[in-house]
């Protein structure tokens, strides 16, 4: 029998208490797009059976630790020996010049600038890196490196596998941790962002040209409206009034952060957030005329 035998684990690991469990108990890893672009993203490598154990030991709760940080994931997963395992999984940063073309477009586009300054994340923020000519996601298996301290020889092993899976529930969790890995956290996007549209970062050539095609009416000089001015015109009586909830709530505080100053121990920010959604349910349940909306 060949003596490399002996590196090979035995089937089952050692139990964790308290590990980090997948959600999923079967099926498919992650719910967003974006950690569902992650695992296709990986699947695509054609890993095999790697895969698959990985996604068992994810679900196992092997993982103990995951830590995420510019150009590097670092995670402890406990396997068979009585020390878990270090795992890293490498992804290089995006430079200072790619990153500089990717908030760009993000600002220029007037749909992507609200989200992420509202601090969510736009379905299709991808769009804003390739039109940069940038990927935010791996292409290809190479573009990640990765090393455990188990004994199998296999790169990626099961352990890397299993962080593989549970990266993609962190980005369930925290889509921006994709940007971390990237090389910029959420503030550092969000600052950029603020700064450029500050400095009137233009809206896309299409947007433009729709505002400028938009046709107007002409505006009759005042002195010829004496007669009618204080009546409310036919037009009036086509105005339907239907209020609806805002798709991104308090967008405005969002944008703007915390307020420099504070009433007791909340800030200024966090009472108006309040205030503004009570205020806002009132009026649309005045306006529907119905008992009670809750959203």
């Amino acid at each position: 029998m060949s003596p490399y035998w002996s590196y090979y684990e035995p089937a089952k690991p050692k139990k964790v208490e308290n590990g980090l469990k997948a959600k999923s108990k079967r099926g498919c890893i992650g719910e967003t797009w974006w950690s569902q672009r992650w695992v296709r993203t990986l699947e695509s490598f054609d890993l095999g059976a790697r895969l698959t154990r990985g996604k068992n030991y994810a679900r196992k709760g092997q993982v103990i630790s995951i830590d995420i940080n510019p150009g590097i994931v670092r995670a402890k997963v406990q396997g068979t020996w009585s020390q878990p395992y270090d795992v890293k999984i490498k992804l290089k940063p995006l430079s200072e010049l790619e990153w500089e073309k990717a908030t760009l477009a993000m600002a220029s586009k007037a749909v992507f600038a609200a989200r992420l300054l509202s601090r969510e994340m736009p379905q299709n923020i991808e769009e804003a890196f390739s039109s940069s000519g940038i990927s935010l996601f791996p292409r290809k298996g190479d573009d990640l490196v990765t090393d455990c301290s188990c004994p199998d020889w296999s790169n990626p092993c099961k352990h890397i596998a299993a962080v593989y899976y549970l990266l993609a529930e962190q980005f369930d969790c925290d889509p921006f941790l994709i940007f971390k890995l990237r090389g910029r956290t959420k503030e550092q996007i969000i600052e950029a962002l603020r700064n450029m549209r500050a400095a009137g970062a233009q809206l896309e050539p299409e947007e433009m040209h729709s505002l400028a095609s938009s046709p107007t009416d002409p505006v009759k000089p005042l002195e010829e409206c004496l007669d009618s001015y204080w009546q409310k015109g036919s037009e009036i009586d086509q105005l339907e009034i239907n209020p609806t909830a805002p798709e991104i709530q308090n967008a405005v505080l969002k944008r703007l952060g915390n307020a420099p100053f504070f009433v007791g121990d909340e800030n200024m920010a966090t009472l108006l957030s309040k205030a503004y959604l009570i205020a806002g349910r009132e009026a649309r349940r005045k306006a529907l005329g119905e008992a009670e909306i809750k959203t």
